[in-house]
This record gives C-alpha cells, structure tokens and sequence, in this order.
C-alpha cells in the first residue's frame, strides 16, 4: 500500500488528512529511521489509527516505530472522552510493559569482582522465562488487593518504601482499577505469575554510567559516574495478556468491526459500559506491573546485601510503556482532558507538572530508554516541547527490525554470547533461541534514536549506560 508521505522539517513527517483520515498523521524520525519505518506496515497503521472516531490532533509514531497489533509500537492517540474509544489492542498486550532504574553506591570496581555470583544469586531469586511461576503464593483475595491498590500494596507488605512509590508513574497506582472487572482467565493467569521477569525482550541489566550529557540532573537522579544503577524491563506477564485477549472478543462481539480499517483496531466508546469495564481492568493489569518491578526490585534488594552489607539502591523512576489513561493537554492552544494512549511510548512530562514526583518537578520526568543487550540504554529529561508537539511522549527503546522467527534463522545464541562477552557483557537466559531472538542486531541503533529525541526536544540526553550483566527468560 503506497502511503503518501512529506518532510514537513528536520525529523518531522506528516501523512496528509485524507481517504476519511479524521487527522493528519505525524512521524518523528531521522532519514535513517525513516527508511526503517517504510520497510513495515507502521505508515499504514498511522494512517489507519487516524480513522478512529473521537481522535485529536495527529495519529503519531515516534522515531522506534515498528508494526505493531493494530497500532504501531511506537505510536502515541488522544481522543476525546466524549466522544472517542479505548482499544486493547492500541494498547497493547503486555499492559504496562515498563522500565525502572535503580541508583546504587556500589563502585563498578567492586561489582564486577563480584559479577559472575551475582548473575547466578538473581537467576535463583528471581523467576524468568515463558509461563514461569513466582516465589510467592497469591490467592485471589491478594491478587485483588495488589491490582486495586497497587505499590501501597506493596508498601504494606514489605517490598517497597514511601520513596519507591512517590518514584513510579501514577504513584504506583491508577485509582480506577476495579478487579470486579476482571475475567477469570486473566485472575488465573495472574496469580502464579507476579514477582516474575517473563521471557522475550524483558530482562534485567547491571549497567556503568557510559557517558554523562548532563551534569546537574544526573545529580538530582543520585547517578555517579563511577557506579553502577540496574535496569528492570517487564510488564503484566500473562495477567495483562490475558485482559487484552479477552476484552478484544468482547468488543468483537459486542460492536463489530465493519467501520473499522483494521479489525485490530477493535474499541469500544471510552464511556460506554464495555469501554469503561475494560479500562477498570486494564488499570488493574497497570499496577499489577508496578507490584510485579516493585518485588524484582526488593528481591535485587536482597540479593546485593548478602555481597554488599552497606549497599543503597534507590529507584530512581519507573515509567509506564503500554498504557491508556486521562491527561491533561494542549489541543489546539487549548487545555483538554483526554484519552492518551501510549504504545511502546513513554510519557515525557516537563517542568512543573503535577504528576512528577516533588524531586523532579522542577527539572521534568525522568525517560527510561533500553537498548538491547550488548547496546547503550539511555536516560532522558522531558520537556515542555514535547507537550507542545508530541502529546508529552518520546520513544520507549530501539524498536525491532527483524521478527523473533527472522532473528532465529540468521542468529544463534552460542555466538551471540560469545561477542558479548568480548564486549565484557555477561549473559545469563533461560536457553540459546531466548538470546539469538534478542540479539543485538534485531533492533534499530538506539543511539540514533535517542538523538532524533534530543534533536528534537521531546526527551532530551541525561546519560547514557552500557550493559555490565544481563539476565533474560
């Protein structure tokens, strides 16, 4: 499908409003991206997301837009609450798939003594890997208590400080989740699940600060250039999933899909009972994803005492990748409350916004970004330049150029392994596919990523992190 397309500026790309298009459609991406972003369907889910009754001001992709279910990973709709929908599948599947990063007084020096045993202790505290059971037990009574109150769950239980909370997007907790709206499939996926990394791209990394843009802010994160911080990436494992499978056939059977250009795009009005029961749920899958980083994290906690007596890691941010929520933004000059949905986006707030933690408000949110193993991850700022163009959002990572069965016919993970450990990166995984699906070579370079946001403006350069240790499902 020829897709017409312009350079309106430097890294900005626009699909003209037409063929029924409610909006324009808006790309951010370099000449580079952007030859990536044409080899895939992401242009003409831009363009079909752009269809979506209620839709305000563009349908976007930012600049690691892939094809995605639907909705392109990578792209970020508001809509009115009115008059516009909510989707699982724009959404995503692994809901409130996301990133934390933690600050430590431990000395790169002294870790990497350390490093190999470490790698073995977190593999054995922490469960990863496909349908992997947690070390804890949760009836239902807990997993209700946990999607419905969120970190304070956690708080009350002994997996998180006051700090740990006032450091996670939404507090740790999105006030509208209501568990009764949970299906029973989703319940029992959940509940042998939580406390767990999962498999895929999800891992857990020990990084040493690379490079530091930005001096100040760096200090305000509690980051020294001769330590390490560790990097959490998972979401609502099969809990998630599930709520997104279930209220996809829900939507199908109750609206059907003849108005759509996508039957992916399935939706229901975001007031309407259907809409508002998904996103009760859904919220309750969004803080299962806080509890379930918060007790990787109190586990990592542990783990490091029994090396480092005197060690302080401190959560520096956990942000949010795959959700749908209310904000508060600029539409045409105008402030609006709006349905924001961000897919393998990240919220990129800037100064003075009330929903940053106190620490950070007057410099702006912190921005996760993980690279793949073997490659850079990044810390960003947000700015008051993304409200005005990118609805608050930047990228979320490298966003893949190859899929998982392409990546196992030209990769093997034996020899993946191999040049990592000449890169000094060590690697632990559940098995050889999980590394060669991974491989650093099935994403796009995230250095140029990170720069077309810091080009311009929506998430700009903090610091940079190379990969020490890495452990995947």
């Amino acid at each position: 499908m020829e897709i017409k397309i312009k350079k309106i500026s430097e890294n900005i790309w626009e699909i003209p409003k037409e063929d029924g298009m409610l909006v324009p459609g808006r790309i951010f991406a370099s000449d580079k991206l952007m030859e990536y972003i044409k080899k895939d369907k992401t242009l003409e889910q831009v363009k079909n997301v752009a269809h979506i009754k209620g839709i305000k001001e563009y349908s976007m992709a930012l600049m690691d837009a892939h094809q995605g279910y639907g909705m392109s990973i990578g792209g970020v709709a508001a809509f009115d609450p009115d008059e516009g929908v909510i989707s699982p599948g724009m959404t995503g599947y692994d809901i409130n798939c996301g990133v934390r990063v933690i600050s430590t007084n431990i000395k790169v020096t002294d870790f990497l003594k350390k490093r190999t045993e470490i790698l073995e202790e977190l593999y054995k505290e922490i469960p990863s890997g496909v349908g992997k059971k947690a070390k804890i037990r949760v009836d239902k009574k807990m997993l209700k208590e946990v999607c419905e109150e969120g970190v304070d769950w956690c708080i009350k239980n002994g997996y998180a400080t006051k700090e740990d909370k006032e450091r996670t997007e939404e507090n740790g907790c999105m006030k509208d989740a209501d568990f009764k709206e949970v299906t029973e499939r989703a319940i029992q996926r959940g509940m042998p699940q939580l406390g767990s990394l999962g498999a895929g791209n999800h891992f857990l990394e020990v990084q040493k600060v690379d490079e530091i843009f930005d001096e100040k802010i760096a200090g305000v994160f509690g980051i020294e250039k001769d330590n390490i911080v560790i990097m959490i990436h998972c979401g609502s494992r099969g809990f998630g999933h599930q709520t997104a499978s279930d209220y996809i056939k829900m939507m199908e059977e109750e609206y059907g899909f003849k108005d759509l250009p996508d039957r992916e795009l399935i939706c229901a009005p975001f007031k309407s009972e259907l809409g508002q029961k998904y996103y009760k749920a859904m919220c309750c899958a969004v803080n299962y994803a806080f509890c379930n980083r918060q007790m990787i994290t109190h586990w990592i906690r542990e783990t490091f005492r029994k090396f480092f007596p005197e060690s302080e890691l401190k959560l520096i941010y956990d942000v949010a990748h795959n959700i749908s929520k209310l904000e508060e933004h600029i539409i045409k000059g105008k402030k609006e409350e709006v349905v924001i949905i961000r897919k393998g986006a990240t919220r990129s707030f800037g100064p003075g916004r009330k929903e940053i933690p106190k620490i950070y408000r007057n410099i702006g949110q912190p921005i996760l970004v993980p690279g793949s193993m073997g490659t850079f991850s990044y810390i960003l700022i947000g700015t008051n330049k993304a409200e005005e163009i990118s609805l608050s959002s930047t990228c979320h990572g490298a966003g893949r150029v190859m899929s998982r069965h392409a990546a196992l016919n030209q990769f093997r993970g034996e020899q993946i392994k191999k040049e990592l450990k000449e890169k000094d990166i060590e690697i632990k995984a559940g098995g050889w596919k999980s590394i060669a699906e991974e491989a650093p070579g099935v994403y796009k370079d995230v250095n140029e990523v990170v720069k077309v946001s810091h080009e311009l403006g929506i998430g700009n350069l903090v610091v940079k992190l190379k990969p020490l240790m890495v452990m995947k499902g």
